[in-house]
C-alpha cells in the first residue's frame, strides 16, 4: 500500500485530497496544526485502518516514522481574511514549512507536490495567465505576505529538485470552490452565498468589472492527482478558464438562491487583481486534464452544502432563545 503525507489535511482542499487518496487505496497520513483547518472535515476518516492524523505545525521539524512514497504540501492560510490576519504564520509556512517538507521528501526519497497559487501572478498584465508569465506582484503590499510566500515556495522547491534530485511537482491553483469551504473565510463565493441565504445585500469590491474563474473542487482534486503521478516537474496551472465578472457572478448567485437582494459596491482593496483566468494548455496537453463540472452544477452542489449549514445554525439559535 502506497503511503502519502498530506499537510494541511483538515483544510478545504486537504480534506478532499485525503478522501481521494483513501479511495485510491493509499495509506494516508494527515497533518495539520488546525490554525485554519477544521477537524470535522476529516473526522469521518479516523476509524479507517489506512488513515492516521498528526496534530502538528510543519514550520517546526517534521518527523514521520513511516516510509513515504508521496507528500502533498497544502498547509497554508489561503484566504485574504486569514493571511492578512496571520501574515507571519503565512510567510513561515511558505518558507520554513516548505523547507521542512522538502527535507523530509529528500530523506524519505518521496515525491512531493507543493501547492502554489494564481496569486503569484499578482495583478496580471498578461491575460489569460500562462505558466511562463513572471507576475506583477507588490512584495511590500498587504497581499505580498501570501504572494511572496508562494513564490519562495516555488523557488526552494526547484532548488531541491536541481540540487538534490528530489522528485517535485508544482501546481498553481486558481479559484476553487465546493463543500467544506468556510463561510467566513472572506473569499467571494462563500461570502456571496452567505449574504444571499441570510438576506443581506451582496457586497462587490470595485465596480464589478473585475473577473475570476471558478473551478469545482472535484475537478481540482483530479488535476492534482494526475499531476502528482505525472513526469512533469515545472509549475502547472490547474483551474477552470470559464471567466466571469463579479457583477455577473453576483446575479448568478441571486438567481440560484432565489433571493431578492441588491448588490452594493465598495472600494477595491489594495493590489486586488482585476483579472484572473488560467491558461490550461499545459494541463490539457501533458495530463489530458480539463474541468468537467460547469459552474451551474458546481454552484448548485455548493449552495446545498452552505444552505444546510446555515439552516442548522438558525435552528440551533432558535432553540436557545
Amino acid at each position: 500500500m502506497k503511503k502519502i503525507l498530506i499537510a494541511g489535511a483538515a483544510g478545504f482542499l486537504g480534506s478532499h485530497l485525503c478522501d481521494r487518496f483513501i479511495a485510491e487505496g493509499y495509506y494516508v497520513i494527515g497533518m495539520d496544526n488546525l490554525l485554519t483547518g477544521n477537524i470535522k472535515n476529516i473526522e469521518h476518516l479516523f476509524e479507517l485502518p489506512n488513515f492516521k492524523f498528526y496534530h502538528h505545525d510543519i514550520t517546526t521539524f517534521v518527523h514521520v516514522p513511516d516510509d513515504l512514497d508521496y507528500i502533498l504540501h497544502f498547509a497554508s492560510p489561503a484566504s485574504p481574511i486569514d493571511y492578512l490576519k496571520m501574515p507571519i504564520q503565512t510567510l513561515k509556512v511558505g518558507a520554513l514549512g516548505t523547507h521542512n517538507l522538502l527535507g523530509l521528501a529528500k530523506a524519505k526519497k518521496a515525491r512531493i507536490l507543493v501547492a502554489s497559487t494564481s496569486e503569484i501572478y499578482g495583478d496580471p498584465e498578461v491575460h489569460p495567465q500562462t505558466e511562463e508569465y513572471w507576475g506583477h506582484v507588490n512584495s511590500v503590499g498587504p497581499r505580498g505576505v501570501y504572494d511572496e510566500a508562494k513564490r519562495f515556495l516555488e523557488s526552494i522547491t526547484m532548488a531541491y529538485h536541481n540540487a538534490h534530485a528530489v522528485e517535485t511537482r508544482m501546481i498553481r491553483i486558481f479559484n476553487t470552490y465546493g463543500p467544506r469551504m468556510r463561510l467566513d473565510d472572506g473569499r467571494v463565493l462563500p461570502t456571496f452565498m452567505r449574504q444571499a441565504i441570510e438576506g443581506e445585500d451582496l457586497t462587490i469590491f470595485g465596480d464589478g468589472s473585475q473577473t475570476r474563474s471558478f473551478c469545482y473542487v472535484d475537478d481540482l482534486v483530479e488535476g492534482i492527482y494526475q499531476l502528482l503521478l505525472s513526469d512533469y516537474h515545472l509549475p502547472m496551472n490547474i483551474g477552470n478558464p470559464s471567466e466571469i465578472s463579479m457583477s455577473d457572478f453576483a446575479e448568478e448567485i441571486i438567481k440560484l438562491t432565489g433571493t431578492s437582494q441588491k448588490v452594493v459596491y465598495h472600494d477595491l482593496p489594495v493590489d486586488d487583481p482585476k483579472q484572473r483566468c488560467p491558461d490550461i494548455t499545459k494541463a490539457k496537453t501533458i495530463l489530458g486534464w480539463t474541468p468537467k463540472i460547469d459552474r451551474e452544477e458546481g454552484l448548485k452542489r455548493t449552495y446545498k452544502f452552505f444552505k444546510e449549514i446555515l439552516d442548522k445554525k438558525a435552528a440551533d439559535n432558535s432553540t436557545k432563545v
